[in-house]
This record gives structure tokens, sequence and C-alpha cells, in this order.
């Protein structure tokens, strides 16, 4: 069970499910769905909010994002034991960051605008990916190892992240 990007309550199952056992499923989590749909609402009217940023604006926000981001993967680095080829700063609409196998770190320009911890937060979480190209357990525990508050930063992420990208104009 999930509730989509777009808002809609996706229910999976089994193909030979009874039907009678998905809405019995479904009806005994309704205090669920209507707390997560209501914060989705929540999340949503606070994103049609913001402001859109200027092209002007989204040229500084990147080199902003470029310095902070290097300064942070330079002093992370070393606590995780690891190194990255390069650094590139986009702005994505659907990603905070990623990894690619050849050490290639990107991230979303937008996390200048997010509290200091979240940005460290997505910048251990891909240096990570430098030691295991996954999200196993032994990947979480060296998040874990370098950020114990790493949920709070992901939660701040999930709660306020769709915020952030509204202020994307609609071409960028």
């Amino acid at each position: 069970m999930e509730i989509t990007r777009a808002g809609e309550l996706l229910i999976r199952a089994p193909l030979r499910t009874p039907e009678s056992f998905i809405r019995s499923f479904v009806e005994g989590r309704a205090d669920w769905i209507e707390g997560h749909m209501a914060a989705f609402q929540l999340r949503r009217a606070e994103a049609a909010a913001q402001p859109k940023l200027s092209p002007e604006e989204l040229t500084r926000l990147r080199a902003e994002a470029r310095r902070l981001l290097e300064a942070r993967s330079a002093f992370f680095a070393p606590l995780l034991g690891v190194t990255w080829a390069k650094l590139t700063v986009r702005t994505q609409r659907t990603r905070w960051g990623s990894c690619s196998a050849a050490g290639n770190l990107s991230f979303n320009a937008l996390l200048a605008l997010a509290p200091a911890e979240v940005l460290d937060y997505v910048v251990v979480h891909e240096l990570c990916h430098r030691k295991e190209m996954n999200h196993s357990p032994r990947f979480w525990a060296e998040v874990e190892r370098i950020l114990p508050g790493w949920r709070q930063q992901r939660s701040w992420l999930r709660n306020h992240g769709q915020a952030l990208m509204a202020r994307l104009p609609e071409k960028t």
C-alpha cells in the first residue's frame, strides 16, 4: 500500500488474492490512509505556496550549492575513507543526489535551500555509496556511523522536499 506522487492510493496484491481480503486489509488501515492522505495534501498545499525561483536566483543557487556540496563532500569523504571522481550540481525534479559506479557524485542545487543537516545527510548518503552501491544494512550502518541522526534528516526531506522542488520554474 502506498500513496503515489500524484496523491493516489495504490494497493498491490498477488494476482489470486481474494477481493474480500484486499477490502478488509484496506478498511483495517483506514486511519493510516486518512493520516497519510491528509499529510500529503498539506505538503501539496505548502508546495503550491512556494514562489518560483528566477533564472538569476537559480544561477546563484547552483553556485552556492556547488560551494557547499564540495566543502561538505571534502569534509565527510576522509571520515568514510572514500574519494569521488567528479561532482556535478543540477536542478533535478526527482532526486536529491546520486553516485555512479565510476565515483561521480551528482547533487540537486535545491539542497542549498535545505537545513545544513539535511544537506549533510544527502552528502553522506551519496558518499556511503562509494563503499556500498546499494541500501543494504552495511550501507545504513555506514550512514549511521557518520550521522546518527540521519533518520530525522531523511524525514525532513520527505516532509518538505516537495515544497523545495516546487520552487523550480516549469522549465529549468
